[in-house]
């Protein structure tokens, strides 16, 4: 029977086995063979991933072993082949911060780390995202890692060209508004309470009217021209923006205050005063221009533009460079709240219609009514037309306004006839703005609104002012031309503030004339104000229209009027506006 050795035997044997040389050289063969399989078997591993990697070992004695697959090796080779700037020529892991942070690594204690790197600036920089992850470390201490390199420089380019599109204008080449809101918020992180900046709004006047009749390669080619110019007139430093169709803004830094701002908004003024050529005709182009200063009362970026255009707006109608009041902003959202209510209570029909008499000069009595909106709000009180008429008027609310009122005042004119038991010698003037002129059918909602009545057209008499008849002379003419045909009569409101040539008075079929009250209320102290109501009075009776003045406050006025021969007079000495159910008895009153 064969016994076998003891372990510590057979290690005896062993040790004494290897005290032959070719046993120890076949035995070194064999672990060179393992290694080289160990070795071939992680660059297999390393081949298979799509990214570029290699496994990092810090030899005891400091030195570092790189295996690296075929994507790594060409990415090295790559990147040492280009040497555009210092250190380049260096192997990837040679280079900061990727040395520093590998080395880091390796002697802590973490099991993975990541980091942005940006290999090299400008058109040749590379962007990778550089991970390491830890391996088991060696018997004797050698220590190891997984370095891994993914290359997002495509990734980055197109999010860089991609945020150019979409922080710059395509047509000027300009920052856009989004990136000239940035611009602002870092000046409001820097300078905020110290007015150190101003922005400026400007916006191009007709340009919209070169657009339409010109087209848009024309309206293109001013908009880049303007844009030229008004880079020029700015200082270094400043930022010009295209903020909307024909609309700059400009952040200003205000080297000497706030005179800045007004001194650079006449440079871009200036700039303007020479013609633009478009194609073979030169066009004269005016700008408005709104500016706001930087604050502590500011929000943020949109807040200051906002704050611009506010004075921009009023810049518009003053043809003067306007600066943002504190307060405009305010006003702004009660007109919001307003208009909210106001559609609230025109469709709760919570108006009401107030009647001012209107008294024939000669003979005393009342010839008609004027009919006003009035509106009491629950909370707000009784609001006056001056506030709430241009609300409804910028809203659109004008529309189903006027309709409420020639509705209103129809009906109740029918219900005094029906009260009085026989039409009364009456008529009832309503108020049609230029809003309601140019967007709404008016013949038709008189028609309608009459036979609703059934009153008569003569018993309606439609008071435009002369604004609405100028902004488009074809569209009133068709309008009053319908309404005449209605037989209702037409007065021209406020005639002699506005722009109303003798062309309009003698080609539109108006029927009366009503003398505006700034005329007549200073009339006796003021020889140009009669000269002027005289005039009027005049062309009234050349024409074979009547009149009618408003303002009249005092019996001396009274008298003056109808010894000049004004038909009738509207004002507080006979009347202020009445109550539906106060109309009637007054009419009666001065009828007996």
């Amino acid at each position: 029977m064969q016994v076998e050795p003891h372990r510590s035997e057979l290690a005896a044997m062993v040790d004494e086995t290897m005290e032959f040389p070719i046993v120890r050289e076949i035995a070194r063969v064999e672990e060179l063979a393992t290694i080289e399989l160990i070795r071939r078997a992680r660059q297999e591993y390393l081949n298979a991933l799509p990214i570029a990697a290699a496994i990092v070992t810090e030899q005891l004695d400091g030195t570092v072993e790189i295996l690296g697959n075929e994507q790594f090796q060409v990415l090295d080779a790559i990147s040492g082949a280009i040497p555009i700037r210092p250190g380049a020529t260096l192997p990837l892991v040679e280079r900061e911060p990727v040395q520093t942070a590998l080395a880091d690594f390796l002697r802590g204690s973490a099991r993975a780390h990541e980091f942005a790197w940006q290999d090299g600036e400008g058109v040749g920089g590379r962007h990778f995202v550089v991970r390491f992850g830890r391996l088991a470390a060696y018997e004797d201490g050698t220590r190891r890692c997984v370095l891994s390199l993914i290359d997002r420089t495509a990734e980055v380019e197109n999010e860089r060209s991609l945020r150019a599109e979409m922080t710059h204008d395509s047509l000027t080449g300009l920052p856009n508004r989004v990136a000239f809101n940035e611009a602002v918020e870092s000046v409001l992180e820097a300078d905020a309470g110290m007015a150190g900046h101003a922005v400026l709004v400007v916006d191009l006047t007709r340009f919209s009217r070169i657009n339409e009749s010109m087209g848009s390669i024309a309206g293109d080619e001013l908009i880049i021209t303007v844009a030229r110019r008004m880079i020029a007139s700015l200082r270094a430093g400043d930022l010009l923006a295209r903020i909307g169709g024909d609309e700059f803004a400009i952040l200003l830094k205000l080297a000497d205050g706030p005179g800045d701002a007004l001194h650079a908004a006449r440079r871009i003024q200036a700039t303007m005063t020479a013609p633009f050529r478009i194609s073979d005709l030169e066009i004269r182009i005016d700008c408005a221009i709104g500016c706001a200063l930087v604050s502590d009362q500011i929000g943020g970026a949109e807040d200051l533009v906002r704050n611009a255009q506010f004075a921009l707006k009023r810049a518009k109608g003053s043809g003067r460079v306007e600066v943002y009041q504190p307060g405009e902003v305010s006003k702004a959202r009660h007109r919001f709240s307003l208009e909210t209510e106001l559609r609230r209570a025109i469709e709760s029909d919570s108006l009401t219609l107030a009647f001012q008499p209107l008294v024939n000069l000669q003979t005393n009595k009342v010839a008609g009514f004027e009919a006003l909106a009035r509106w009491e709000h629950e909370a707000l009180g009784l609001i006056s037309p001056t506030e709430f008429i241009p609300v409804a008027e910028e809203s659109g609310l004008i529309v189903p306004l006027g309709r409420w009122a020639l509705e209103t005042a129809l009906a109740t004119l029918a219900r005094w006839d029906a009260e009085h038991g026989a039409p009364l010698p009456i008529h009832v003037g309503v108020n049609v703005s230029a809003i309601q002129l140019a967007r709404d059918d008016v013949s038709s909602a008189v028609e309608n609104a009459l036979r609703r009545s059934g009153l008569r057209g003569d018993r309606l008499t439609l008071e435009l002012t002369e604004s609405a008849i100028v902004q488009d002379p074809e569209r009133a003419t068709r309008t009053l031309q319908g309404l005449k045909g209605l037989d209702a009569k037409i007065a021209m409101d406020d005639f002699g503030t506005g722009y109303s040539s003798l062309a309009y008075l003698q080609r539109l079929p108006i029927d009366i004339l009503k003398i505006d009250r700034s005329f007549v209320t200073g009339m006796l102290g003021d020889r140009d104000s009669v000269a002027i109501v005289r005039a009027v009075l005049g062309l009234a009776d050349a024409l074979g229209m009547d009149t009618t003045a408003e303002g009249v406050e005092t019996i001396e006025l009274a008298h003056t009027l109808s010894a000049l021969g004004c038909g009738c007079g509207q004002g507080f000495y006979f009347a202020r506006p009445l109550s539906a159910g106060e109309a009637l008895p007054y009419w009666r009153s001065r009828s007996a």
